[in-house]
């Protein structure tokens, strides 16, 4: 990934900052870093695609079988359960969801897309953990407080880690995730606001 640290692509609008003149570019630059934390910014990479994810059980139905981890990280969208692309738990209790990112991140933000045709209430509650334990007991990023949007945005503005679990705590639930975005970089590549910065 290099200098630009898997937050953006070539032709986003960090890309062409760099081809302004310097006054300009630090102004927007300032600018972006204010916002850096949520939305993330265009052209940013979801890191979650590259992930390896794993849940406490898969709900199994016979009409429709596909509930497992993975769904929540496939990059469809689709908010309907019986489409086959969203996770499904069978109801014990601190459900969890666990993404692996297999390297250690400073993590902008976290996205949650909930499920759609029923149920939207059964993810109140949940949490997003962030950091280097796989046991979902690392700090927390954010909570789920509403669930009047399907889409769920997580500011971690630059949380370490190399898990990102959702986790109800307290109960027995069925934790449902029709996809799960992941922004930040890898520690170690420097991002481009640093990069310019460094250079300037």
């Amino acid at each position: 990934m290099g200098m630009f640290g898997g937050i953006m692509r070539k032709g986003s609008v960090l890309h062409m900052i760099i081809w302004m003149n310097p006054v300009s570019s630090l102004l927007l630059l300032g600018s972006l870093a204010l916002t850096l934390g949520c939305p993330p910014v265009p052209g940013a990479i979801n890191v979650a695609r590259y992930g390896e994810a794993s849940q406490d059980s898969d709900h199994y139905f016979p009409n429709n079988p596909k509930a497992s981890a993975r769904n929540a990280i496939d990059g469809v969208k689709y908010v309907n359960y019986d489409r086959g692309s969203c996770t499904h738990t069978t109801g014990l209790n601190r459900p969890w969801w666990r993404l692996n990112l297999k390297n250690i991140y400073k993590i902008s933000s976290v996205i949650l897309l909930n499920r759609g045709d029923c149920c939207a209430a059964r993810l109140l509650g949940a949490q997003i953990r962030i950091g280097n334990s796989p046991y979902n007991d690392n700090p927390v990023c954010g909570q789920v407080t509403n669930v009047q949007d399907l889409t769920l945005t997580f500011c971690c503005y630059g949380m370490e880690g190399q898990y990102v679990s959702v986790v109800i705590p307290g109960r027995n639930e069925k934790l449902t995730l029709c996809e799960v975005e992941v922004y930040g970089y890898m520690i170690g590549d420097q991002p481009i606001w640093n990069s310019f910065q460094a250079a300037g």
